[in-house]
């Protein structure tokens, strides 16, 4: 007989999610105090003295005398810094030696960034989010049975490319250091086991996956929507099975972040057929663990306020705009974010949007990378906009995607400038020519910017379809300098410029 631990840890999981209902009245003053206790715990820390925490924590307003102190810093300001922390370095950007860090793509060299995960941010923050998502999720769910099986997670590999001591220092994916850091208790409700989850190899890793996964009772997955439904499907392949609910007939929810949801929502649900399946969609980058759908009826997430993130925003295509605490943010408008955190990062531009969608509290929705976007034309197309219509698209086209990106294609001679979306097809539409049609009215509607500009034909021209060969964006991702072929990595969704697409374009004829 299978025992349910469900009600018996659902008082602690209510409780955790209870504590949210005093942030409609609270907000301000549990962010000042969070940057009051990060000031005071930096202050003798080398980045500490330089800034004088000391003196700002005793002001009369010590978040202005923060910001007047400390200027906003992207990733290249500061890499000088984080590898002098690599190099073991004690109490540099924050109270101690990092012995962790997560690698990242995405800077504009085209360098990997390493963000210091420490021990305050791991315990504080991103332990606490993956609790808080259960906790919501369990508090509007009161016929879960989630702690009556394992967790299915699937996560990253530690790479050693820096010639630093493997046994003092860890670097790669985020989900790689969560897992290697879990409790021997956590270990229990989880699988694969760490040896095989931290493979780095995924031609060895994936059969190994299958293999361990297939024939335990899991109830409940955690992952990369686009990585997880590779290795889903070849669970159902290697058990001979139509749904995940002849595998796992326990399945009840999926905690999904990193990419949209939305384009492969239909194929989930396809795979899931039989199951009272529930989808919570979650925020935890490198960086931290920023937000959670609370509400399975609201496709926006709520931003957790008190696990040792401060936020400021910075309104999107406003470059002069200085940044705004989180209790002057105005719904509807889409924001570049702005963090303090545990980690070491002082006033980070993270680099991604986020579209606030009500505040008191602030519920937000990825909007995209601050360089994923279109803007070739004035159309100011955000990833966003990309995920909801393509998926809209494929809805009523009955396709499904596995990856794709988009790229302008600018004015030459007579022809006019487009979009070009080079798009890797599951399930491929019977027209294209109508498939694009259908895209190009969804994002009509979504973004007025983008239709003004599509008025007429006169200053954009319709997009352009290209049928990627099955694998592409795969190989993309293995190519050399790129390097990326993992658990947590994805598709750069939309770019400003030909570099991305041209390299795609090239390797797709070959």
């Amino acid at each position: 007989m299978r025992i349910d631990f469900t009600p018996i840890v659902r008082p602690y999981f209510q409780h955790i999610s209870r504590r949210t209902e005093a942030w409609k009245d609270h907000t301000e003053s549990i962010q000042r105090d969070l940057l009051a206790r990060h000031l005071k715990r930096a202050a003798l820390t080398e980045f500490g003295r330089q800034h004088g925490f000391k003196d700002i924590s005793h002001s009369a307003s010590p978040y202005r005398a923060y910001i007047d102190s400390v200027p906003t810093v992207h990733y290249e300001d500061i890499r000088p810094t984080v590898m002098r922390m690599l190099q073991g370095e004690a109490d540099i950007l924050w109270p101690g030696v990092c012995r962790d860090f997560a690698q990242s793509s995405g800077t504009s060299g085209g360098k990997s960034k390493f963000i210091p995960i420490t021990r305050d941010s791991l315990k504080g923050n991103h332990y606490r989010g993956g609790e808080d998502s259960v906790a919501h999720y369990i508090n509007s769910n009161r016929q879960s049975r989630l702690f009556s099986g394992k967790g299915f997670i699937l996560g990253g590999s530690f790479s050693n490319t820096l010639g630093i001591d493997a046994g003092k220092v860890h670097v790669g994916d985020l989900s790689a250091t969560l897992i290697n850091r879990l409790t021997p208790l956590a270990e229990l409700v989880r699988v694969p086991d760490k040896q095989t989850a931290l493979m780095s190899d995924w031609n060895r890793k994936l059969p190994a996956l299958v293999k361990e996964a297939s024939d335990e009772f899991v109830t409940n997955i955690s992952g990369v929507p686009s990585w997880f439904l590779t290795v889903l499907r070849k669970i159902l392949e290697h058990k001979r099975a139509k749904s995940l609910a002849q595998v796992w007939p326990g399945l009840e929810v999926f905690f999904h972040g990193g990419i949209s949801f939305e384009p492969y929502r239909d194929e989930y649900n396809e795979i899931t057929a039989g199951l009272n399946m529930h989808f919570l969609e979650t925020y935890n980058a490198s960086e931290g663990f920023f937000a959670v759908q609370n509400d399975p009826d609201d496709k926006s997430m709520l931003l957790i306020i008190d696990r040792d993130v401060f936020y400021e925003f910075i309104p999107v295509l406003e470059p002069e705009a200085a940044p705004v605490p989180i209790w002057e943010v105005v719904p509807g408008k889409t924001y570049e974010m702005v963090i303090t955190s545990s980690n070491g990062l002082w006033r980070y531009r993270l680099g991604d949007t986020v579209r606030v969608e009500s505040v008191n509290p602030v519920k937000i929705r990825i909007a995209g990378r601050t360089e994923a976007f279109i803007n070739a034309f004035g159309e100011e197309l955000m990833e966003d906009n990309a995920e909801r219509g393509m998926a809209e698209a494929c809805r009523l086209h009955n396709a499904n995607i596995l990856n794709y990106t988009a790229a302008p294609l600018f004015a030459h001679g007579n022809r006019k400038g487009r979009h070009q979306w080079l798009i890797e097809w599951e399930n491929p539409p019977a027209n294209p020519d109508a498939f694009a049609d259908t895209l190009d009215r969804e994002l009509r509607k979504l973004n007025s910017d983008y239709d003004a500009k599509r008025n007429g034909n006169i200053f954009l021209a319709s997009p352009e379809i290209i049928t990627a060969r099955m694998g592409l964006f795969d190989d993309w991702l293995k190519s050399a300098g790129n390097h990326k072929l993992g658990g947590q990595r994805k598709v750069p969704r939309l770019s400003n410029n030909r570099v991305m697409m041209d390299q795609l374009l090239i390797m797709n004829k070959e």
